[in-house]
């Protein structure tokens, strides 16, 4: 925790002091005192938005039989935080979400598994299109720059692995599982039985989802708006401070800076993100302050505040009223199962009381003031 904390409290010092000095920035400062804050703030509704839709592209990945969607939000909120602290990419955050949803939320483990690498990948696929379409416009309009290819290259991999898990899963199920039966006999904790059977349940879960094309679709909606309304939120932090960015160059810049950010160096992108969004929003005709600062009020937002909210998410689910019941019942279920059991037999007697109580009345004979004459 003092090193997370360390790394953190550096990272922010160099993004939020160095960098702007690198910027030249100083000598726009005079841009803060004509901000307009009501556009930073409904930037800051937008960035939620995005975290809500992206709580409902898990919660159709997880269907049926998903948790609530406000602890899937804050499942979300969670793993963004991790990721945001953590080097190596998505994957220790991917890591806490997953324990969280097996753990503590009851989610089989191969739903969760299948649910979260379909929302990571899924995610990033349609990031690539988003990119892809806009790199198609921009370039007659304002050229080819170098990093559109290396982005371009990036996505094109991606989409081979994609392409490659799901005809394992789909048509080269027996070859993988052979695989995965000789790789198992040189791991440690691991049986070829546990490891093929979570393959056969994933394989399972995707051709559901294959065939339903309807949350298929659903799925790829919910992805696309979480990548359109961060970028919108990106758009207002800069309009904010007076200077409108073309769409079609904002989304080329926005999905550069996030398909390079992939790459697990620094936490969450951490400097990726701005180190190719400033230059590229400059080269787009954007001033140098404004871009500064407009991506730097962004980030605060996108990856700074995340952080602590997320910690307050992931305290709620470990520790909350819920987390605490479910302990106890797993504790003592011996206990649990003897109160439910009472509380039947209690019922049972009053039942039966009532119905010995009705067939008395029944069967008691009438007064001899009540008989009817002969």
């Amino acid at each position: 925790m003092r090193w997370t904390a360390t790394i953190v409290v550096l990272f922010f010092v160099a993004e939020y002091l160095i960098l702007p000095d690198l910027a030249n920035a100083r000598h726009s400062l005079n841009l803060l005192g004509r901000v307009n804050i009501v556009w930073l703030v409904v930037g800051a509704l937008l960035e939620a938005l995005a975290l809500v839709a992206y709580a409902e592209l898990t919660n159709t990945v997880l269907s049926p039989g998903a948790p609530r969607r406000f602890q899937l939000f804050r499942v979300n909120m969670s793993s963004l935080a991790v990721s945001h602290v953590i080097p190596g990419g998505t994957a220790p955050g991917t890591a806490v979400a997953y324990r969280l949803l097996t753990t503590d939320l009851g989610v089989p483990g191969s739903t969760a598994a299948f649910g979260l690498a379909t929302q990571g990948v899924g995610s990033a696929v349609v990031l690539n299109g988003i990119f892809w379409l806009a790199l198609l416009i921009s370039i007659p309009l304002r050229g080819y720059n170098p990093l559109y290819g290396f982005a371009a290259i990036a996505g094109v991999i991606l989409l081979v692995l994609f392409a490659g898990a799901i005809f394992l899963l789909t048509r080269g199920q027996r070859r993988a599982i052979d695989v995965l039966v000789r790789l198992a006999a040189h791991l440690p904790r691991v049986t070829p039985e546990r490891l093929t059977g979570l393959f056969q349940q994933i394989a399972d879960r995707l051709q559901v989802l294959l065939r339903d094309r309807a949350l298929l679709v659903h799925a790829l909606e919910w992805a696309a708006l979480n990548w359109l309304l961060d970028a919108a939120s990106l758009w207002l932090f800069v309009f904010a401070f007076g200077h409108t960015v073309s769409p079609v160059d904002l989304l080329v810049a926005y999905g550069l800076a996030n398909i390079l950010a992939v790459i697990p160096v620094t936490p969450g992108g951490l400097g990726v993100v701005e180190g190719v969004l400033i230059p590229t929003l400059v080269g787009f005709g954007t001033p140098a302050g404004i871009a500064t600062l407009g991506v730097l009020s962004y980030r605060l937002v996108n990856f700074w505040l995340p952080i602590p909210l997320g910690g307050v998410a992931y305290l709620s689910l470990r520790f909350g009223p819920q987390a605490r019941r479910r302990r106890a019942a797993q504790e003592h279920p011996s206990a649990s199962a003897r109160t439910t059991a009472g509380r039947s037999a209690a019922a049972l007697v009053r039942w039966r009381e009532q119905l010995a109580t009705r067939d008395h009345l029944v069967a008691r004979p009438p007064r001899p003031d009540q008989r009817r004459p002969g």
